[in-house]
């Protein structure tokens, strides 16, 4: 979507903190952060939102799942950290790009 800011991050249109980065996702720096660690994991295809994950999107959801553990774990967060996925502007998203918060206290 021409539109999407997380798509114009991913394509690197508009810069971003980019921690983590493979052919499938991009994980980076919140610009708002509500943890002293505040990381999101998008999806480089684009989906508006969890609700939107197609049958077909199965791997990318499980690689992106198994991603999450050891992108805060790289980020310092050792002792735990809390993962949230907003969906629906009555679920509280605010960008309608997929995107997996990551949010701790490194240790």
């Amino acid at each position: 979507m021409s539109d999407c800011i997380f798509c114009k991050i991913a394509d690197k249109q508009i810069p971003a903190a980019v921690v983590y980065e493979d052919g499938d996702m991009l994980c980076f720096k919140d610009i708002q952060p509500a943890a002293p660690v505040h990381l999101l994991l998008i999806p480089k295809k684009h989906i508006d939102s969890l609700a939107h994950v197609q049958a077909e999107d199965g791997g990318l959801m499980a690689k992106m799942m198994l991603k999450v553990p050891e992108i805060a774990e790289a980020n310092g967060l050792t002792h735990g950290f809390k993962t949230q996925i907003n969906t629906g502007k009555g679920g509280g998203q605010e960008v309608f790009h997929l995107h997996i918060h990551i949010l701790g206290r490194p240790a």
